[in-house]
């Protein structure tokens, strides 16, 4: 089962997207992911939105970019480099580095290329890199 309208894109269709609507994308479907994990840790919902927090944030994606950057394919790192090169419309957020900003926004491209392309396996893999290991939550 799953929770599209539509089915996923090809590689190609994916690629013509932009950046920032990977981004975008790949933004809501980290913190789903993010979420189902907490939720199934049994913890009250004060202290999932604070382990969330932990998760959701531009250093703390930053952060999980060179953890999982070892492990990208050449496509994989190419959405990234579009990712982190991609220029929003404002500045990165007052308590938000820029460069942090800039590399969590490749994060989440990735994130958005990887969904939208049918591969929530390869999410699911890195998610558990960066859950399972890095003593965040």
């Amino acid at each position: 089962m799953s929770l599209r309208l539509t089915g996923p894109l090809t590689d190609r269709d994916a690629g013509m997207l932009n950046a920032l609507q990977l981004a975008y994308l790949g933004d809501s479907v980290w913190e789903t992911v993010v979420r189902d994990t907490l939720v199934h840790r049994g913890l009250n919902v004060h202290h999932m939105h604070r382990a969330c927090v932990e998760y959701v944030n531009a250093a703390a994606q930053a952060s999980f970019l060179e953890t999982i950057l070892p492990e990208t394919d050449e496509q994989e790192q190419e959405i990234v480099r579009r990712g982190r090169n991609a220029h929003a419309r404002h500045p990165a957020p007052k308590n938000q580095e820029p460069g942090d900003y800039s590399a969590a926004t490749g994060f989440e491209a990735l994130i958005g290329f990887l969904y939208i392309t049918g591969r929530e396996d390869r999410i699911l893999q890195f998610a558990g890199m960066i859950i399972g290991g890095n003593g965040h939550g």
